[in-house]
């Protein structure tokens, strides 16, 4: 009885799936292949996903990030039965509304109303039901007018509206969007993430696939990382950004039969990536509280010490809001380094990056560097965060011709904590100056 309930929790469960292209070289190799007229095998097979396997539950917020071709919307399109796995499983408890594709199922010569009711029949309601569900479309869409035109002369985001608006209002139990809403404008994102927010109160399961992390990381309660159709991990938000940053800019080696289990607890790439003298050195420092700060790089250059400073000079952690303070790192050099890149940037604890800078940014250090020399980094400025907890974390890059370069990285290497008194909106208090006058009749 309790694995019939473990097994009605599941809304995906994705096992063993394998999808592999035959690709040719030229197109008469595939007709002589597909006729036998040759003994020699013409192809070479592209796996374009690896032996996946995950579960999403009920309710579940889950992203989907990698690079482009890592097989993303090839997953998504599994799970909505567009294409069929090579080998493996997928199952589905609960009615899909998918938008893998803009307008995907929309006829061009129809007008919006007419594609409305094609899209409601052909996901199984009938025209009561459709009129029932119409002014709540329309109302979402707000293509006014428009609707009652061609589709064909729709802008890409008149299109995303009406076809995002039918996918979230045929009462659907699991919504798997592919990018769909990259299109869209502020407003109308914002709209749609508030709507994601209303599905995931009542309990509805929803799939996305972006490159937006920042939406990642405040939406999602679970990612999956794929690169190259293997799937690198699955975590938290905040974990598996870090991660796909690595893979981003090569610093990430998967070792054999690890791809279930995320790059940052794998103890051998744990031992690959810290460097022991680094977290020894901020211990003796006081601040490394979090031993597993991510490092990676090069190590042509190497951060060796990184604190904040208040208004009066001492290192702290804690920052009144509004005052001047300090980010510092100091830098030694192993190698001689063309105008090498200082960066920080800050993020919530839950991985949402918020604000940083770098000093190509600020046009503030474009000098070559050589071996031996050190440098102590230093950027001031006022605190305008809302109070809470945040980290921060550090870098030295550049670049070696056209390649760019990662030579040390530090992820979530100190915490900061802001005091404040007024807490606004968001992140960031934009300080306003608030004046509310009598309005004197002439």
């Amino acid at each position: 009885m309790g694995e019939n309930k473990e097994q009605e929790q599941i809304a995906i469960a994705v096992q063993n799936v394998c999808k592999i292209y035959k690709l040719y070289d030229k197109p008469m190799d595939r007709l002589k292949e597909a006729l036998g007229l040759t003994r020699n095998v013409k192809h070479r097979e592209h796996f374009a996903l690896n032996n996946v396997n995950f579960q999403v539950k009920q309710g579940e917020c889950v992203g989907i990030i990698g690079t482009n071709g890592s097989g993303k919307s090839t997953i998504l399109k599994i799970i909505t039965g567009v294409l069929n796995p090579t080998s493996g499983a997928v199952t589905v408890n609960g009615r899909i509304s998918a938008l893998l594709e803009l307008g995907a199922g929309f006829n061009q010569e129809y007008s919006g109303m007419e594609n409305i009711y094609l899209n409601g029949t052909m996901n199984g309601f009938s025209n009561a039901e459709i009129d029932a569900k119409l002014q709540d479309i329309l109302d979402f869409a707000d293509i006014g007018d428009y609707v009652h035109q061609p589709v064909k002369t729709y802008s890409s985001g008149m299109f995303v509206r009406l076809a995002f608006s039918v996918a979230i209002n045929i009462e659907p139990e699991i919504l798997i969007v592919d990018e769909a809403l990259s299109v869209g404008d502020v407003f109308f994102q914002a709209k749609c993430y508030h709507k994601f927010e209303e599905f995931k109160k009542m309990g509805k399961t929803i799939m996305i696939v972006s490159h937006d992390l920042s939406s990642i990381a405040k939406y999602c309660d679970r990612v999956i990382l794929l690169n190259q159709g293997v799937k690198l991990g699955e975590g938290s938000p905040k974990e598996m950004i870090d991660d796909f940053k690595r893979v981003l800019v090569g610093q990430y080696e998967l070792p054999e039969q690890k791809s279930e289990q995320s790059l940052l607890n794998d103890a051998e790439v744990q031992e690959a990536v810290h460097t022991k003298a680094a977290v020894q050195k901020r211990a003796r420092e006081g601040n490394a509280e979090n031993t597993k700060t991510l490092e990676y790089g090069t190590r042509e250059a190497e951060i060796e010490e990184i604190y904040i400073v208040d208004d009066r000079g001492v290192r702290t952690n804690a920052i009144l809001k509004g005052m001047e303070f300090g980010i510092y790192m100091k830098v030694r050099f192993h190698q001689d380094l063309p105008a090498p890149i200082f960066a920080f940037s800050i993020k919530t604890a839950k991985g949402t990056e918020i604000t940083g800078t770098n000093t190509m940014f600020e046009k503030a250090f474009l000098e070559s560097v050589s071996a031996g020399s050190e440098k102590l980094v230093s950027f001031t400025q006022k605190m305008s965060l809302q109070g809470g907890e945040y980290l921060i974390s550090f870098g030295v890059t550049g670049y070696n011709g056209n390649e760019f370069q990662v030579y040390h990285r530090l992820y979530d290497a100190l915490d900061i904590t802001v005091i404040s008194d007024k807490n606004t909106v968001g992140y960031y208090d934009m300080n306003s100056k608030v004046a509310v006058c009598d309005v004197h009749a002439n």
